[in-house]
């Protein structure tokens, strides 16, 4: 079983680009004609679909920035390149990198990341694994 996004676009010959030229995934197939492309990048899959170009799913008034409420983790084996392409581009990123670490029950889960916005305003945190660690404070609520 797996979740695959399908995120609706404004205009999708900017939103394609973005997601292939500057985050790298590829198009794993696409319908031009309805506005539409399949694309991955690594484990992750992910769906663009032009607004209004053949079946529009809609259950709100489409404002900028679109998903409000919404981020999606998209966990890649380097950040490197995609923060390089961002950068050449001088493209905004909503949160720096950083290291993070998340407490799991005993252990704490590491990712560097980053957010950025889409052309659309679909918020991206793009994560690499620094692998778990011992929790080195534990509070307890007794």
């Amino acid at each position: 079983m797996s979740l695959i996004p399908e995120l609706s676009v404004q205009d999708f010959q900017i939103s394609l680009e973005f997601y292939t030229k500057v985050l790298g995934f590829t198009v794993l197939y696409q319908r031009p004609e309805e506005g539409f492309a399949f694309l991955v990048l690594e484990d992750t899959q992910l769906m663009i679909d032009q607004i209004g170009v053949g079946r529009t799913w809609q259950t709100a008034v489409f404002e900028h920035p679109l998903g409000r409420g919404v981020n999606f983790q998209i966990t890649v084996s380097s950040l490197q390149p995609i923060l390089e392409q961002l950068a050449q581009r001088q493209i905004h990123l909503m949160m720096p990198l950083e290291e993070r670490w998340y407490r799991k029950d005993h252990v704490e889960l590491g990712n560097r990341q980053f957010l950025v916005q889409d052309p659309d305003g679909y918020l991206l945190r793009f994560a690499e694994d620094l692998g778990q660690r011992e929790v080195k404070h534990e509070s307890r609520n007794n």
